[in-house]
């Protein structure tokens, strides 16, 4: 479906008409090859499988600054001295460019769309100025918000965390910033509410309270579903695992880690997890394994949709361009039903080098055409009855007689041994991981 194209006073990307699928044989940049929206793929729409956005902070705040250097983009949406007429400009800019890419949906911080006031009510009024243009935005293109969130990891105050922080002025603070993304949320129409631990964990294990401060977080947690439900908010809670950094180790280390702490405090369904690759690969797991954990325990919730260097060791967030992570990450997903209300966001930036206004299409271009790849293929595999037949065999002991008695739990530990002593050394099963990799590997090769 194309929505409207938005184009305010200023045409920030002038010369760039929506983009729109041209199909393999295009030599267009500023096309999609693979990406459909309307293609049919599994009973439904290439679109609503992969319900891409496009996030407000990488795209439209990011200079390329580093920790080496000054920024190297200088956004024309920037220059004004006003922060409300910088404000006003960027959400122009975004549903500029969101338009002409096509995507569905958007998601923000509150301090990506708004600027941060002298007291926490100038803030909230600052933000609530921007809600309503983007409102306004969204009703004259037909945008939705994926997800709202709040930055509470980048104001000095959260140098020692936000809900963990050991200081409760501070963790006041960080209730009055969620409470107005929440308010900001729910006033955008957002199916989901975003909660990242940027700062909780700890530096200094000797020096912090690790049991208080995971309760903490749990009471925090709760308060803002009680809060979002209060409000009408009937969406999904997501929380975004990450091992470390900024924190030497942040309490949601991995998906393993936040679906066991959900559980230990039954805040499991309200909140599920929005999954990002680089962070997987961080935590030393690939993509697909976090979200196999995750729809394992029936908690994926969203997916942050980007990649890290293999040869660095910090979250590099580039654009997803491996096509066998899209593959894997797409048969996990299509075998648990798909992602809504959850989606594709983009959560990463061009490289510091790419500086001309056309790099950041290119870059959701070659991310959209690789996830819809990665849809096409993995739905051939799922459906061909080798990949069935070579994972189903492996289980076969368990599918009737003791093994299935075993599963149900109905024996117990003597008559296991009584069964072990009976049936003598198991025979080898051949584990056929080979065989599984290259018939993967034969759809890679073949395409689409």
């Amino acid at each position: 479906m194309s929505r409207s194209v938005f184009v305010g006073d200023t045409e920030y990307f002038p010369g760039i008409a929506q983009l729109k699928y041209e199909g393999p044989d295009s030599d267009n940049p500023l096309a999609f090859k693979t990406y459909d929206p309307e293609r049919i793929v599994a009973g439904k729409r290439m679109e609503d499988h992969l319900r891409f956005a496009v996030c407000y902070w990488h795209s439209f705040c990011a200079t390329g600054a580093d920790p080496f250097g000054p920024g190297t983009r200088h956004h024309p949406w920037a220059v004004k001295n006003d922060d409300e007429a910088r404000a006003r400009d960027r959400l122009d800019a975004a549903f500029e460019f969101f338009t002409k890419l096509n995507v569905p949906y958007w998601c923000f911080h509150d301090f990506d769309m708004a600027w941060e006031g002298a007291s926490v009510r100038e803030s909230e009024q600052n933000l609530e100025t921007m809600v309503a243009l983007a409102k306004e935005r969204q009703g004259e293109t037909g945008m939705k918000l994926l997800w709202g969130t709040a930055n509470v990891f980048s104001n000095p105050r959260y140098m020692n965390g936000a809900s963990t922080n050991p200081d409760f002025d501070v963790v006041t603070y960080a209730a009055s910033q969620v409470k107005a993304a929440l308010d900001a949320t729910v006033e955008l129409g957002g199916g989901n509410y975003v909660f990242w631990g940027g700062r909780e964990g700890y530096a200094c294990l000797q020096n912090t309270d690790t049991k208080r401060e995971l309760e903490h977080l749990a009471v925090f947690l709760d308060k803002a579903r009680e809060y979002g439900r209060a409000i009408g908010f009937d969406g999904t809670f997501l929380i975004e695992p990450k091992p470390m950094e900024p924190m030497k180790h942040q309490y949601d280390f991995d998906a393993q880690t936040v679906i066991g702490f959900l559980r230990h405090y039954g805040l499991a369904g309200d909140f599920k997890l929005n999954i990002e690759a680089n962070h997987a690969t961080l935590a030393g797991h690939t993509f697909a394994h976090d979200l196999r954990m995750c729809t394992d325990a029936g908690l994926l919730g969203s997916i942050d949709a980007n990649r890290g260097d293999p040869q660095n060791g910090w979250d590099t967030d580039q654009f997803p361009i491996d096509l066998y992570d899209t593959v894997h990450a797409m048969m996990v997903v299509l075998e648990a039903g798909g992602l809504e209300p959850g989606g594709l966001n983009f959560d990463a930036k061009v490289r510091r080098e790419s500086t001309d206004p056309e790099d950041l299409f290119i870059a959701h271009v070659g991310g959209m055409d690789a996830f819809a790849r990665g849809l096409l293929i993995a739905d051939g595999i799922l459906n061909d009855p080798r990949h069935r037949q070579l994972r189903y065999d492996r289980y076969a002991s368990f599918d009737d007689g003791d093994g299935k008695r075993f599963e149900n739990g109905e024996l117990g530990l003597e008559e296991l041994r009584n069964l072990a002593a009976e049936n003598g050394e198991p025979r080898q099963r051949a584990g056929k991981q080979e065989r599984m990799e290259n018939l993967i590997n034969d759809y890679v090769v073949r395409g689409c």
